[in-house]
């Protein structure tokens, strides 16, 4: 009778109901872990793994905490060998997972490549991911209105990028070069309530939704579009700014040493001797360089700055906005601003948020023609 009665509780919890795989429209796909040989995996509650490519259910367990790793024939995790090169994994609480011991929200999909290595994508609803990142897109002691007009702006970045890789496994990364997105444990009382005020906000342009880039300050001008990504719409088109003269990243300065800009420009497959000068060729209508002249003691030639500011590094190089000179072995930048300089300007935002300007009027000035619509 025991045996019965042990048979009778397994078997229920077998029939547990489990999260639905068909995730909402309003999901982001974030890829928060690249090419790992292993990561730590920890569950507290019922989750389910199942084969990526035909939805197969493999597995369906309680509690776990495992390191993962890969092997030939698939993913093993806590002991289990999963004969896949993808996997999901369903939480029913979507509260209680953590990747290498940060806690997320919702569901993950782990995809091995030929060579054994693995990335993590992080399903997750649109305004859960908003209030997951725009603790370290603002401070959120910031003023109200600049955090809800941020809201709204990365609300908007990520509906872009949403449709825009739809084909592909993961609609953004969770860096800078997205935007940086750090799970549950990023979210903060004040920066929830600005994704909350604005829930579903989102901008578009003649009634399409648009590409809203932020920077964090454009040192004087915002940036035309067009000449990073050949977008071209009246609201991104670069607007005359006054706002973020006081932003602590107003004015830059960089020493470097120029045969580390050799070795950067060499390895990006550029052919570069000894760097003798760096020429700056023309300039924007916001100042910008547009493009800059290598003389090096074998074959000169030009390059465009953001280029060049992307192979030496974007958090060296803050901007294209500067002057150089060489002095010995060292190159000498003195430039302004931080970022692309496209769309808004967050430091500019903030100081119009604190003269009483609303979200609608900093989004208003930074997107000129722009509409902030909810969905």
């Amino acid at each position: 009778m025991k045996l019965i009665k042990s048979l009778l509780l397994i078997f229920s919890c077998l029939l547990l109901p489990i999260v639905s795989y068909a995730w909402p429209t309003d999901t982001v796909r974030v890829q928060v872990l690249d090419d790992a040989a292993t990561f730590g995996l920890k569950i507290d509650g019922r989750y389910e793994v199942r084969d990526a490519q035909d939805k197969k259910s493999l597995y369906r367990g309680r509690d776990l905490n495992s390191t993962v790793t890969a092997y030939a024939g698939g993913i093993i995790i806590a002991g289990n060998n999963f004969p896949a090169n993808r996997i999901f994994i369903n939480i029913n609480d979507p509260d209680v997972i953590e990747i290498n011991t940060r806690p997320f929200r919702g569901d993950i999909q782990i995809i091995k490549s030929p060579s054994n290595r693995m990335s993590v994508i992080n399903y997750i609803g649109l305004e859960d991911y908003v209030k997951g990142i725009l603790y370290h897109e603002a401070s959120h002691y910031w003023p109200m209105e600049a955090l809800k007009a941020q809201a709204i702006v990365s609300r908007s970045y990520a509906r872009y990028q949403m449709k825009e890789n739809v084909s592909k496994d993961f609609d953004m990364t969770n860096d800078i070069y997205s935007q940086v997105y750090g799970g549950s444990i990023s979210e903060r009382q004040r920066t929830n309530k600005a994704v909350e005020d604005t829930q579903g906000a989102a901008l578009f342009y003649k009634g399409e939704l648009m590409p809203a880039f932020f920077h964090a300050t454009c040192g004087g001008h915002t940036e035309d579009a067009a000449r990073l990504w050949k977008i071209n719409m009246p609201p991104l088109k670069g607007v005359p700014c006054k706002f973020c003269r006081e932003s602590p990243h107003f004015n830059w300065h960089a020493v470097l040493f120029t045969g580390d800009i050799r070795q950067a420009l060499v390895d990006s497959g550029k052919r570069t001797g000894v760097i003798k000068k760096i020429i700056i060729m023309a300039r924007d209508d916001s100042s910008r360089i547009t493009d800059l002249k290598i003389i090096n003691t074998k074959a000169d030639y030009v390059i465009l700055a953001k280029d060049f500011r992307n192979i030496v590094g974007p958090n060296v190089i803050k901007s294209t906005n500067f002057n150089v000179s060489i002095t010995g072995t060292d190159a000498v930048f003195e430039g302004v601003g931080w970022g692309h300089g496209v769309g808004l300007c967050q430091w500019g935002a903030y100081f119009m948020a604190k003269e009483g300007r609303t979200a609608e009027d900093i989004l208003d000035y930074y997107y000129p023609g722009a509409d902030v619509k909810t969905l």
